[in-house]
């Protein structure tokens, strides 16, 4: 867990807003989740066998001795809230949250025991057609934030879950009398959850796998149907994508289609995106069947990119934690100062006006003034209310030099900063 500093988190919110407004854009409607819920939640949603409800979440009792969880994902804890709503059956939804989650992992550059997530949910539809609408989401936030060339979109089908399930049989059969050769987290995962080992790093188990039996050869035909419709829809949307037949994603709660953008600027925390469908999740946690499927988009890790593609481009809006700076010729005119400020804030609302404040001769708070980054100060004498005007010392363009404008026209040349 990390902190993210004033310099940081300007990048983090201008991130942030460029990703949620593309989810407005497409009439997603933001829900709030809380921190904490039941633990039984992610045991049955999760599901028990995964690494994340194993060993990775934090969990305590409270005062009741009931045991509670931090949030390691955000899909469970959106199901429960809308089912417990009544907001599920026989209805369709479109939704979106944010925030922190929580998982104990070995942290590293991208990866962090507290993240961050936005993540985008649907409910109620069944064909491929949604399943594209999220994918192509995705990739207009990634051609928002100007990323879109650093990023690569892979794609699989798990089919029902009743293939799953012969498949996953069938997966065992085939490694069990090799688990020796296995490596370690492969070993454990082979009575827990097998499928997990497609995903191993390790060469030698990947070696071994070159001769398992292949997931696609046990999808039903509804599923490739499902599946080929996706393919046509993302062709037509023009967006590029690979096919992986070792994608499996490692919740439970998975049937059908399966996705993930990856990246290959972060080292070895390669992906910046994951999702899919998740058909059967609204029945294992209590309510009636609704088919769902959503993403989670990683924004530790979409932040770091987004710096290395416009670390050259935007360097000024990254710098700057002020537009304008009000500076006092004198001690009595803080008054004055804070009028004018608050008058210019209701005129220019997406300018971000700093009072100077704690005192010292022009000379300190204009230098303070260009440390902030304004483009802009405004000096305040007693006159500065009576007159109406605003005296504008141009700070990044020297020619323009100082003006004392009517308020209105300063507020003109302001809103050209």
């Amino acid at each position: 867990m990390r902190d993210i500093l004033p310099n940081q988190a300007r990048r983090w919110d201008l991130v942030e807003q460029k990703l949620t407004r593309v989810l407005q854009q497409h009439a997603y409607e933001a829900i709030r989740l809380p921190l904490l819920e039941f633990t039984e939640l992610f045991a049955r949603g999760v599901g028990e066998a995964t690494d994340i409800v194993e060993k990775e979440m934090y969990t305590l009792a409270d005062r009741d001795g009931d045991s509670l969880s931090l949030r390691p994902e955000g899909t469970a804890s959106s199901v429960r809230m809308l089912q417990e709503h009544g907001l599920l059956y026989n209805q369709t939804q479109r939704v979106y949250y944010a925030g922190p989650m929580f998982r104990y992992e070995k942290p590293q550059k991208g990866r962090y025991r507290q993240f961050y997530q936005i993540g985008a949910e649907a409910y109620g539809f069944t064909g491929p057609d949604i399943d594209a609408e999220l994918i192509g989401m995705a990739w207009a936030c990634w051609q928002g934030l100007g990323v879109e060339s650093m990023v690569n979109l892979e794609i699989n089908t798990l089919g029902s879950s009743e293939d799953r399930q012969q498949y996953r049989t069938a997966l065992v059969e085939f490694l069990t009398p090799k688990s020796e050769q296995l490596d370690d987290d492969s070993r454990r995962r082979l009575t827990t959850n097998p499928m997990r080992i497609l995903d191993s790093k390790n060469p030698v188990t990947q070696a071994l796998l070159n001769d398992a039996p292949k997931l696609p050869d046990f999808v039903d035909a509804q599923s490739r149907e499902h599946y080929e419709g996706l393919k046509q829809l993302l062709v037509a949307m023009q967006i590029p994508f690979r096919e992986n037949p070792n994608l499996v994603r490692g919740l439970d709660y998975y049937t059908h289609t399966v996705f993930e953008w990856v990246t290959q600027d972060l080292g070895s925390q390669g992906a910046v995106c994951a999702g899919g469908r998740y058909d059967g999740l609204v029945e294992r946690l209590g309510g009636r069947a609704t088919p769902g499927v959503g993403f989670a988009i990683g924004l530790d890790r979409v932040v770091l990119l987004h710096e290395i593609a416009v670390a050259n481009a935007e360097p000024e809006s990254e710098d700057r934690s002020a537009d304008v700076y009000l500076c006092v010729t004198q001690p009595e005119c803080n008054g004055a100062a804070l009028v004018v400020a608050n008058a210019l804030r209701a005129a220019l609302p997406t300018l971000r006006v700093r009072q100077h404040m704690g005192g010292g001769n022009l000379k300190k708070q204009l230098k303070k003034a260009d440390a902030c980054g304004a483009v802009a100060a405004i000096l305040i004498d007693d006159d500065s209310l009576d007159q109406r005007a605003l005296t504008i010392k141009h700070l990044r363009d020297a020619s323009m030099g100082q003006q004392t404008l009517a308020f209105d026209a300063g507020i003109a040349r302001l809103q050209q900063l």
